[in-house]
């Protein structure tokens, strides 16, 4: 097998604790200055990882865990299914996280994700998948209107710690399967 090679498939629960060290890292780097430091300093990867295994044990299949290897190191995570109008699941698809480990960046495993992921939500028969990215995210808003999505206009804060942060949703329509 080509070392150099990233390979995609579905999480398992062995994989949960390298997607909390990636996911918690990834909000440590990615989000400081954007999100209160105190919540970023009090995030727990064994509780994440906890959090994860759970959510495996009970899920009915609706959304999809991905992790990328590389060289047999799980180095991201994705995360997608039915878009959340809500508490209503529309027919769209919605990623709902994509997280690579920091000294991976650049090296395609985000692009990698992403594809499965559409390319796993256009066989499924959604017509357009949407996300939501930090408003002041520059550098995800570049990724993925590099890979096609559009910001449509919806803007939404989340609040953190008593402090609203906005985001603002992305659209990407899908080819006909």
């Amino acid at each position: 097998m080509d070392d150099d090679r990233i390979r995609i498939r579905p999480m398992t629960p062995a994989d949960c604790d390298r997607v909390a060290e990636i996911r918690v890292g990834g909000w440590q780097s990615a989000y400081q200055s954007l999100v209160p430091q105190s919540y970023l300093d009090a995030m727990n990867v064994a509780q994440d990882a906890e959090r994860r295994r759970a959510y495996l044990a009970q899920t009915d299949g609706s959304v999809v865990d991905l992790v990328a290897e590389l060289a047999g190191e799980v180095v991201g995570w994705a995360c997608h299914g039915p878009y959340r109008d809500g508490e209503v699941h529309t027919e769209d698809a919605e990623l709902y996280a994509i997280y690579v480990d920091s000294g991976r960046y650049g090296a395609g495993v985000g692009h990698a994700l992403l594809q499965e992921s559409l390319r796993r939500c256009t066989a499924a028969g959604h017509a357009r998948m949407l996300l939501w990215v930090l408003r002041d995210n520059a550098r995800a808003r570049r990724f993925y209107e590099r890979a096609g999505f559009l910001a449509d206009g919806a803007e939404e804060p989340f609040e953190v710690e008593g402090v609203e942060v906005p985001e603002v949703r992305y659209a990407r329509e899908l080819p006909v399967a």
